[in-house]
């Protein structure tokens, strides 16, 4: 049994899992800090000295507060805008390393093959003359 967790606990896909989670949180809050420190002040200037967070209406005895909700949103929308940015850098990375790769030299095997499929397109055109 303690062989099979160790497997499972240190196999590759589960620490690159754990390593994404640590620096998920570790964006988020930084996204979170702009949003509160910077957006959210900017957009209460825009609309007129207003708190966002602290928006709020009564509903009889209920005090809802969309200010929280418009902030959380806004926070979510920043942080998926932000990952799309990342990964799409990382992809555009990762392409421009595949396309300097070097191709490997054929194998004496797909040499050999070559000179087969060379041949029997010759004889083909033989034929056809």
């Amino acid at each position: 049994m303690f062989k099979a967790f160790k497997e499972f606990a240190f196999r590759g896909n589960v620490i690159d899992l754990a390593v994404g989670v640590i620096l998920g949180a570790a964006f988020s809050s930084i996204i979170k800090s702009l949003v509160d420190s910077i957006f959210m002040p900017l957009i209460g200037i825009i609309i007129g000295g207003i708190d966002v967070k602290g928006l709020s209406v009564e509903v009889g005895n209920a005090n809802l507060l969309y200010g929280q909700f418009l902030q959380a949103s806004i926070e979510f929308i920043l942080i998926a805008f932000a990952l799309f940015l990342f990964v799409k850098g990382i992809n555009a990375f990762r392409r421009k390393e595949e396309t300097t790769e070097e191709v490997a030299a054929p194998t004496t095997e797909e040499k050999l093959l070559t000179e087969i499929r060379d041949a029997l397109v010759r004889q083909q055109d033989e034929r056809m003359k």
